[in-house]
């Protein structure tokens, strides 16, 4: 019997724990740092605070882009 990939695994026990940094949501997104910070301090897309750093967790950008394209499509 073989074991599931481990990748599969780890969706399986801790989907929502891959936190992305705003440098990596730019990245993502194709835009600037004020944007991003706009759409935090706005409450498109959530964050978290760990000491001074901002950390978005990757179901908080598919979610973000996931309702983008909704609105889009309406």
């Amino acid at each position: 019997m073989t074991s599931p990939p481990l990748a599969a695994l780890r969706t399986e026990v801790a989907p929502a724990l891959d936190l992305l940094t705003v440098p990596q949501v730019m990245a993502h997104l194709q835009i600037g740092r004020s944007a991003v910070y706009d759409l935090l301090r706005s409450g498109q897309l959530a964050s978290i605070t760990l000491g001074r750093a901002r950390r978005i967790p990757t179901h908080a950008l598919t979610d973000f882009i996931r309702t983008r394209l909704e609105q889009e499509a309406a």
